[in-house]
This record gives C-alpha cells, structure tokens and sequence, in this order.
C-alpha cells in the first residue's frame, strides 16, 4: 500500500488520481476480456482459427492499452496538450493515407496494415481531436481576439471531410456530436446553434441519398425489408437471455452471429449473462459520463472542462450508438462497444480517452490554490 508520506511520483499518482474513474475503466476491460470467451470461439470456429484466436490476441492486447492508459495518466493538462497535436498530427496524415494505401474492407479504406496487424488511424484521431479543439475553444474563450472558434470549425471540417471520404458515416456523426457539445459548452450564440445543426441534418440527407451503402441501411431500419440478419439474430439472442441469461457458455444464438465479438458482444452478453448484466454494464457507462460531467462542472480552468466533457460524451455516445444498434433501435453501423468489443486499435484508443480523462482529474492542490489565489484577486477579495 502507498503511504500519504510518500513523496515519490507513483505515490503522488496514487493519491491524485480519481481512483473510481481508474476501477470503472480496469472493471470494463476485465468484463470485455470475460466476454471474449463467450463471444469470440464461435466466430473463431467459422473462419478455420483455433477456438481461442480471438481471446488470446484480445488478452495481448489488453497489456499495451492499460500501459497506455496508466501511462498518460501522469501528463499534465499542458503535457496532454502537446501529446494530443502530435498524436491528431500523425493520425489525420494515416488517414490520408489509408484512402490511397491502406486496407480495404467491405468497400472501406480505413485501416493501414503495418505487418500482420491493421491500424485503425480515425480510432486516434478521436480523443486527439477532442482535446486539440478543447484547447482551440478555451483559447477563444480566454482571449476573443484568438480566432480559436475559427481553427475548431476549420479542424472540424477537415476531420469529417476524411471520415466521409472512407467512407465513414457512423464516425462522422460520433464526431459531429461530440464537437457540436463542445461547441455549446463554449457559449456558441444560439444563431450558430440553429445554423450548423441544419448543416448536419442536410449532411444526413444527402448522406442517405448519395452514399448507396447509407440508402440501404437507413431503408433496412424504417422497412424491415432486405438483408437484416444481422440485427434480427442480435435482437433475437437478447430475447432468449431473458432477464438473468442461459449461463456461460450457453448461448446457442451468438454461433451464427457473424461480429458476435466486435459490433455485437451486447447481444452474446445478453444471451449468456440476462439483461441485468446488461443494465450493470450501461450503469458502468453512465457512471463515467456523470463523473465526468461533475468533474467538468467544478473545473474552473475552460480547456480542462471543454476536454473532460467532450472525452466523457466520446465514450458516452459511442457506447449508447453501440447498444442502440444491438436493440434495433438505430440503423446497423460498425462500432465497437468501448473496451469490451475485440479490437486493438478500438481498445487502445479508447484507453488514450481514459489516460487523458484521468490526467484532466487528478487533483492538483497547488493548481487549485493557485486558482483560487487568481480567482480572488481578480474579483478584489482579500486573499486568506
């Protein structure tokens, strides 16, 4: 155990650190690995791998992303900065070039093959992106005469201008959200609000009648009609788990559900373990958005609270368009469920939004004295 005494950088760490954030993001990728064995063997089975591929690559996986993620945890707000413009830098410059290079898979470009592994550079670009414009809005909001606001809209267009061109439509919207979120956070007046929400509802329409593989999605969720396999087996193994599941190891559905280890494990969870499992899951999620959201809340300094917000909606939104899909309560999109879906650069870059997140929350008292020290003379109280 680490004594408050101690002055050394793992104790400081130690008794910074917003220790729930850390149990929160250790528990989902613990439960992600337990479901490997119930989603993966099956899918394994079918495409002529050992029964264990998936699990096995799943637990090699795992030991880079805590590093990563534990790892970042000991930047400074300014250290995360500089990490994510380098990391946003090299990651837009991959996905330019995974359109030209890289790894085609169902009619998308969005992988870079690097040996036998495939590198998924928009899955960096996400949290990168987040703290880059976080820092862009609280430079604006610092000093107006910044064009910070401009640069963001800018950066913004460029990233959905190569998300669309993979094309990347589940992404593009993911992104949307979450930078539009930051945006209002930053006092946005409401004349920007109306305008740039009726760009996205246009995008959204002319997504769904210029990009085929949209049309067929969009038509599949409103009709029924046409090749729903997929969602129906999904919904269907939900419905056989009932409330407390078939146990372990029982599920009969998830054998002819082809992502059941990727898109899908919500549904082989579901199955096996019941819908009450399933509600604790969602409750994990929801519990680090509102941690996050309270952080951001008492944060006095505007990039940190920009950028805890938009990683907590990051993960919010992608795991809610993830359970959504399962429930057939939106049209079918490829993305993964954070931390318990197989995938390395899915998990890895999901583990840069928790090392970021739990580097904007440590508690720093020298920074908060220093902040309420500012805070006061700039409002004529008498310092204590």
């Amino acid at each position: 155990m680490v004594s408050r005494a101690d002055r050394g950088a793992i104790a400081d760490w130690f008794w910074t650190i917003d220790r729930f954030f850390l149990a929160a993001f250790i528990l989902l990728m613990g439960i992600g690995f337990m479901l490997s064995f119930a989603a993966s063997p099956s899918v394994a089975e079918r495409i002529g791998l050992p029964d264990f591929h998936f699990v096995e690559r799943h637990a090699i996986f795992l030991i880079p992303s805590l590093a990563t993620m534990i790892g970042l945890s000991f930047l400074t707000p300014r250290q995360v900065r500089r990490t994510a413009i380098v990391m946003l830098g090299v990651a837009l410059a991959l996905m330019v070039l995974a359109l030209f290079f890289g790894v085609e898979v169902k009619g998308a470009r969005r992988w870079i093959g690097v040996g036998a592994l495939s590198i998924q550079p928009s899955e960096f670009m996400k949290p990168a992106f987040v703290v880059v414009c976080a820092w862009l809005f609280s430079e604006h909001a610092r000093q107006p005469e910044i064009p910070g606001n401009l640069f963001a809209i800018i950066l913004f267009g460029i990233v959905a201008a190569l998300l669309i061109a993979q094309p990347d439509l589940g992404q593009t919207v993911l992104t949307s959200v979450v930078w539009g979120g930051m945006f209002f956070m930053a006092g946005v007046p409401w004349l920007w609000i109306i305008l740039l929400g009726g760009l996205g509802a246009g995008g959204l329409v002319a997504a769904y009648y210029m990009l085929p593989h949209v049309t067929a999605r969009f038509d599949k969720f409103l009709t029924g009609e046409g090749d729903t396999f997929q969602v129906d087996t999904a919904h269907e193994a939900i419905v056989r788990g009932g409330w407390f599941g078939q146990g372990p190891g029982e599920g009969i559905v998830k054998r002819i559900l082809p992502d059941s280890h990727t898109d899908f494990v919500f549904s082989v969870a579901a199955e096996e373990f019941g819908i009450v499992f399933c509600m604790a899951l969602v409750a994990i999620f929801a519990f680090i958005v509102l941690r996050g959201l309270n952080h951001a809340f008492k944060e006095r300094n505007d990039f940190n609270r920009f950028a805890i917000a938009g990683l907590v909606l990051q993960i919010g939104m992608q795991s809610m368009i993830n359970v959504g899909v399962n429930l057939k309560l939106m049209p079918a999109k490829g993305m993964t469920l954070p931390l318990i879906s197989y995938g390395g650069s899915s998990m890895i870059a999901i583990c840069v939004t928790a090392g970021f997140l739990l580097a904007l929350t440590r508690h720093r008292p020298e920074r908060r004295a220093q902040e309420r020290s500012l805070f006061r003379t700039a409002s004529g109280v008498p310092a204590e």
